[in-house]
Order: C-alpha cells, then structure tokens, then sequence
C-alpha cells in the first residue's frame, strides 16, 4: 500500500536521539492520533549555525505535511513548520515547566492511534491559554488541565445522582471516581478540603476563572499527587510522572 500524504496539526511528545543526525519524535496529530516518525538530519548544525532540532521540543506545536501508511509504525515527515510560537511556553521558566507537565501526562494518556478532535481543539486551547495567562491563573492551571483531562478519556469524577451537587463535605474516591460522604474501605481517596477544589475546578469552563479559585501551593501539590494516583488507578501502566516533582518545586 502506498504512502498517504496528509496536512495536520501535531503536539510533540516526546523525543528520542536516532544515530548521528536523527531523531524519532512521538506526536499526537489532529487528523491521525497517535503517531512516530523517523526525521532525519535535524541535529545537524547548518551553515548558519542553527539546528531544527527546537522544532522537536516536547510541548511544540507544528503544522505538518506527513507521509502515511497505517502498517507501517514509523513514518515520515515531508514538512514542518511551527503551528503556533507561544514564545513565553519557551522562555517563561514556570510556563515551560507547566508545559513539560502536561505533555507528560498526556504521553501516558494516549495509548491509541484514534484521532479526538475535540481532545486535540482542548489541547491547543489550553497551550495558548497558558502561554496569555497571568501568575494568578498559572499557579492553578496544571491542577485546572489534570482535572478536565480525564473527561477524553472516560473516567472524569462524578457525582452519585448525574447531575446533582450533594451539599456537605465530600471526599473524591480515586477508585471509583466519584465524590462521596461515605469514607471509602480502601485507601485511595481525596480528603474533602481538597476534594473541594477539584469540584470547583471541574465547573471552571474558561481559564480566566482560575484565578478565582482559593487555593495554595500545599493544596495544590496534595491535588496533583492525588491525580497522578488517580491516573493510574484508571490507566494501565500509567506509571510515576517524572515532571511531577520539579513542577511541585517551581509552583511552591
């Protein structure tokens, strides 16, 4: 069968050197999914003294002409150029940690080659966001991205009753993903004062709310450490984030 080409958007996920000049890049396109491609010759220093390989950054957003075949497990690129410069994802220390964090659990998210667009238009509106935010909404946004997250992937917290909002202090039980007065018989559960800010984070719709939300940077850790238990509890092989605790460490 013969290779397809196809114009798409990608986020890059992650990146592995490839003999001298090369790397093989995991990108999660718009129009494909899941995907990894042989790109040769970008870690070669051109005349000009530059190198292509930024463009392969994991976090970078690209507009892409690809090759496609689906028997085949690596493909090829054709052209690429940035989708979108979010210059301060790059050169912002925070941002860029922000960033890193959330390509990271999106790479343990995505087992499946299937396109989402909806996942994807998420994805790209939460990267410009974060790029025009202020310190205010930053300091809360991993939180506000890792709790909208699972609503792509089937296993978003809930409530008992569809639709309904007990009243009270509930706990997030991680195992069964939902929010409870009863204390849950094993150990994998949200205390109810931070379980509250995940329930307020779930009903934030645009990121400019999130500097309503009052919330510290210790509230902020327990929240981000019960999600990545809660992450694992529901995807296999999920795994430890290794971004975790350097983004704990920069939003103290």
């Amino acid at each position: 069968m013969a290779d397809l080409l196809h114009k798409t958007k990608g986020l890059v996920l992650k990146t592995v050197k490839y003999r001298e000049t090369s790397v093989i890049v995991s990108i999660y396109t718009e129009l494909l999914g899941l995907q990894s491609y042989l790109v040769n010759g970008v870690r070669s220093v051109s005349k000009k003294g530059g190198s292509k390989a930024g463009f392969f950054q994991p976090g970078a957003l690209l507009e892409l002409v690809v090759y496609h075949n689906e028997f085949k497990q690596l493909n090829r690129i054709k052209e690429y150029k940035w989708a979108v410069i979010h210059s301060n994802l790059l050169t912002d220390v925070l941002k860029n940690g922000v960033t890193l964090y959330m390509t990271e659990l999106l790479t343990r998210c995505l087992k499946e080659p299937e396109n989402n667009p909806d996942l994807f238009a998420f994805i790209e509106d939460s990267w410009q966001h974060l790029n025009d935010c202020t310190d205010s909404v930053m300091a809360n946004f991993p939180v506000f991205f890792a709790v909208h997250l699972p609503v792509f992937f089937g296993f978003v917290p809930k409530y008992p009753v569809a639709g309904h909002h007990e009243e009270g202090a509930l706990l997030l039980d991680l195992q069964e993903g939902i929010f409870t007065a009863d204390l849950p018989a094993h150990p994998f559960y949200l205390e109810a004062r931070y379980a509250r800010v995940v329930d307020e984070l779930l009903r934030v719709r645009h990121p400019g709310e999130l500097a309503e939300i009052q919330s510290n940077a210790h509230a902020r850790s327990k929240i981000l450490e019960a999600m990545e238990q809660y992450y694992s509890l529901h995807i296999q092989d999920f795994g430890r984030l290794k971004s975790l605790p350097v983004l704990k460490e920069i939003l103290r």
